[in-house]
């Protein structure tokens, strides 16, 4: 019995909106290879208005058939039959991001509509309008969600408000921030090789997409983007210590993604040395009745008068002025001194003359 015999002459009889394609099964002749025909229908499921051609005509990669154990399958597809005069036609095929998101408001027997309205989780996406399709150049996961959308029915439909069901949408990550790792270490010597990785990983459905990398050491760019995963340095520097991160991105620029940071430490042939003992053994002599030599102990602090300090600079000028003026004075003192023991001895041999 035919759907729309079922449906009643009031209702419209049921649509399918989705892509339906089979394909023959058959198992092959010992000597050769599996043959098969695969078909692409679409249409209403009222066979009078549906059409179908052999599968020569599906040229995308996601129509490809694929073989197993001998059989050839067609790809499994989701049949979705609606009721409603109004439906909301999104992608049947898993969404990642980056994509390009569609969504149509589809009327019953493609009635006109006019004041359009698009909503995700409740909320409007703008105002109403005559555009029945909604669209997003590249979908981002915040744009999963719940969609679905409303419009009024012009002639010949029934001229009034109607709402389509909702459609879950589900963007998925293409793949996740990047780690950045050193090999063979984050903490090397001076004059070792370092190898940075930026790794991250693909789904299998996306494995033919190709990332470009980037790497960043405290902010500034290394490395602009390509294709390698790895940075190389040859032979590490103190120059080479610092924080490094990466960016992995895809070629067209819609999706990127930045990695932790990671702290790069390059340790100088001077760390190497290990530090002495705070209480070395005290050195044995070299004979008997010799004193122990003293251990060496730290380095004294150095002196104040090695700072140069302009105020005790002049207070030294000062005292050796006054001690050059001190050295005069006695020098005068020496004199005279000189001169009254002269007198005194001259006294001395006059007094007895004059006796006699």
């Amino acid at each position: 019995m035919a759907l729309g015999g079922l449906l009643g002459a009031r209702s419209p009889p049921p649509v399918l909106w989705v892509l339906l394609v089979t394909a023959s099964l058959s198992r092959p002749a010992p000597s050769s290879a599996a043959s098969f025909e695969p078909l692409q229908c679409e249409g209403p499921a009222s066979t009078r208005d549906s059409g179908c051609h052999t599968g020569r005509h599906l040229t995308g990669s996601r129509e490809v058939d694929f073989q197993a154990k001998s059989y050839v399958f067609s790809q499994p597809f989701h049949l979705i039959v609606s009721y409603d005069w109004l439906i909301l036609q999104g992608p049947a095929i898993p969404l990642f991001e980056g994509d390009p998101l569609a969504l149509r408001c589809q009327a019953w027997q493609d009635w006109p509509l006019t004041q359009v309205t698009f909503y995700r989780d409740g909320s409007a996406l703008g105002p109403p309008g005559p555009r029945r399709e909604f669209s997003i150049a590249a979908a981002r996961k915040a744009d999963s969600g719940h969609y679905h959308c409303s419009a009024v029915f012009r002639s010949p439909g029934p001229g009034r408000l109607g709402t389509a069901s909702s459609l879950v949408v589900t963007v998925q990550e293409l793949f996740p921030a990047p780690v950045l790792r050193a090999a063979p270490s984050a903490q090397l010597r001076e004059g070792a090789p370092l190898t940075l990785s930026c790794q991250t990983r693909l789904p299998p459905q996306r494995s033919a997409v190709r990332l470009l990398f980037s790497f960043y050491k405290d902010g500034r760019a290394v490395r602009g983007r390509g294709v390698s995963p790895e940075l190389q340095v040859p032979v590490a520097a103190q120059g080479h210590a610092g924080s490094y991160w990466c960016e992995a991105a895809t070629e067209d620029g819609q999706v990127w993604k930045h990695s932790p940071k990671l702290e790069v430490r390059v340790q100088g042939p001077s760390s190497s040395v290990e530090p002495p003992t705070s209480n070395p053994a005290p050195l044995k002599s070299s004979a008997p009745g010799t004193p122990a030599a003293k251990p060496l102990g730290p380095p004294p602090p150095p002196s104040p008068l090695q700072a140069p300090d302009p105020h005790l600079h002049h207070q030294m000028g000062v005292l050796l002025k006054q001690m050059q003026d001190v050295r005069a004075l006695l020098g005068h003192l020496v004199l005279e001194l000189r001169d009254l023991s002269g007198h005194l001895k001259l006294e001395t041999r006059k007094g007895p003359a004059k006796r006699e």
